[in-house]
């Protein structure tokens, strides 16, 4: 039996409809518990060499995802400390191609099958 429990997840991005989204899934022999994708605080793109982040990524946090399975998350971007709309979704800012380096981590956590608190941290790209 493989649980593969330092680092169960993995991810990759999805076109459901007209967004885009992330497909987060368990590789464990495991169901892990409250599994949660930490908030993305975005890099300031119009002040030059940085500012404060104006724009973060929210997910949903899943219940549980059974061993090989795999959810969708639902997100919502956030700019100014406002819900934004559709039209202002930055998760695609969070994909790179091949080869390309991301600024940006996925962190998750999640609780095993004891109860126990658990984090993965992965390079976007």
């Amino acid at each position: 039996m493989s649980n593969r429990l330092d680092k169960p997840f993995t991810f990759r991005f999805i076109n459901v409809g007209e967004g885009l989204r992330l497909e987060l899934t368990n590789s464990s022999d495991l169901a892990l518990e409250s599994v949660e994708v930490l908030t993305v605080f975005l890099k300031d793109e119009d002040t030059p060499g940085g500012g404060p982040s104006q724009a973060h990524i929210r997910f949903e946090t899943v219940k549980r995802i059974p061993p090989r399975q795999a959810s969708v998350l639902t997100h919502a971007t956030w700019i100014n400390g406002k819900a934004a709309k559709v039209e202002q979704d930055q998760l695609q800012r969070l994909r790179v191609g091949p080869g390309e380096a991301s600024p940006y981590t996925l962190e998750v956590s999640w609780q095993n099958p004891e109860g126990k608190v658990r984090f993965q941290r992965t390079p976007f790209g």
